[in-house]
Parts: C-alpha cells; structure tokens; sequence
C-alpha cells in the first residue's frame, strides 16, 4: 500500500509539532546529541523496536554521541508521508 506524500503545508504544520526537525531534501531530518555513546545506542535501539513495528525503517548514522536521522517514504517516491511524522514523533518521545 502506497502512503500518499504530505504537501508542504502539512509539512510545514507537522515541523512545528517536532522541535530540531527540519525538511530538506524530501526528508525530514535532524541529528540527536547524547551525552555518550552507550545513550546514543540505546536510543537506537528502542526507535528499532518502534521503527520495525510500524514496517518502516530510518536512515541514520551514528558517531559517538550523535545520530544523524533521514526520515522519507521509499514506496512514496522518496517524499514525507505521515509514516515518517509518525516515525519523528515517536523518536521525539524516545530521546527525551
């Protein structure tokens, strides 16, 4: 099932609901900073058991306390569905 792209409005509204997130480049991206590399981990680790559960899956990079994270619907044309609000939201909710 094809989740159907966001326009920008709807972009922009969900951006202001996601403090750090920004869009760019049909994706909507931010880079975490924790304290170490073991909080960076774990965090990762709990957005897999969220990401995995909703079949949708980030890019993302980590490098000691950051992580770097690429938000985009790859069955959508590589464009911001709701799946990736969602998705940001619920990282949100995790890194705090």
């Amino acid at each position: 099932m094809k989740d159907a792209p966001l326009t920008v409005a709807q972009i922009e509204q969900a951006l202001g609901h996601l403090p750090g997130w920004a869009w760019q480049g049909d994706a909507l991206v931010k880079t975490i900073t924790f304290a170490n590399f073991r909080e960076a981990l774990a965090f990762m680790l709990k957005v897999g058991f969220e990401a995995d559960a909703m079949d949708h899956h980030p890019e993302w990079t980590n490098v000691y306390d950051r992580v770097s994270i690429r938000l985009t619907t790859h069955h959508s044309g590589n464009k911001v569905t709701a799946k990736d609000v969602e998705l940001a939201k619920r990282m949100e909710a995790l890194a705090k």
